[in-house]
């Protein structure tokens, strides 16, 4: 952990890298921020979902964070940014393979009778995806009571310093226009509309290029 970047202060929010202890608190933070948006609605099913989604959010936003060094939180983690980033960036390390093992093999029981349309769709955005190594945006979220203080602007800030440096974009897919409308204020551009494998819901995949 001692080579990863240290906690920079941004205007008011304090930002740091997401640590093993923070796994769940960061699931609850996803699950408060996105148990009723509509990919929820359409990814997951209805029996249980706050608990599959808690739960995805464990593996996928909380541990493939943690150990890859591609999460980001605020000091009380009410708000936060999980990456994915290409091979070999610095400051980050391959995913461990029991974490990879645990993700392949929940991933369909977490999603249940949804599992078919969500994995088609996955293939979809990524193979829409940009072309060579990018920074991709998996998760973002704030709980509720902590919206409005600039925490998503904070957080996105550490990954996409990375990008400008090493001269690589970032990406990612969103569900809703309020999304795009945030992410454009980071210089996210639409790169093109989608719809998800089965049609149901609407998609937008973004990408910003790196500046400075």
């Amino acid at each position: 952990m001692a080579d990863r970047v240290v906690s920079v202060r941004l205007g008011a929010p304090s930002v740091r890298p997401a640590e093993q202890r923070d796994v769940p608190r960061i699931a609850a933070t996803l699950t408060l921020a996105l148990a009723s948006s509509r990919w929820a609605r359409w990814a997951l099913p209805d029996d249980g979902r706050v608990q599959r989604l808690t739960r995805l959010a464990e593996l996928d936003g909380g541990h493939r964070a943690v150990w890859t060094g591609t999460g980001w939180v605020t000091e009380d983690v009410t708000a936060v940014a999980a990456w994915e980033a290409p091979g070999g960036a610095p400051g980050t390390t391959p995913l461990p393979d029991d974490v990879r093992a645990a993700l392949a093999r929940e991933l369909p029981h977490v999603h249940g009778a949804r599992w078919d349309a969500v994995r088609r769709t996955r293939e979809q955005v990524d193979a829409a995806r940009p072309v060579g190594p990018h920074w991709w945006l998996a998760h973002l979220g704030t709980r509720p009571s902590s919206r409005r203080r600039g925490y998503g602007t904070a957080l996105l800030r550490p990954a996409l310093e990375r990008c400008d440096a090493g001269g690589l974009p970032a990406a990612t897919v969103v569900s809703t226009w309020a999304a795009v409308r945030f992410l454009r204020q980071a210089g996210f551009e639409v790169d093109r509309a989608m719809q998800s494998a089965d049609g149901e819901l609407s998609l937008w995949l973004l990408a910003r290029r790196p500046q400075g």
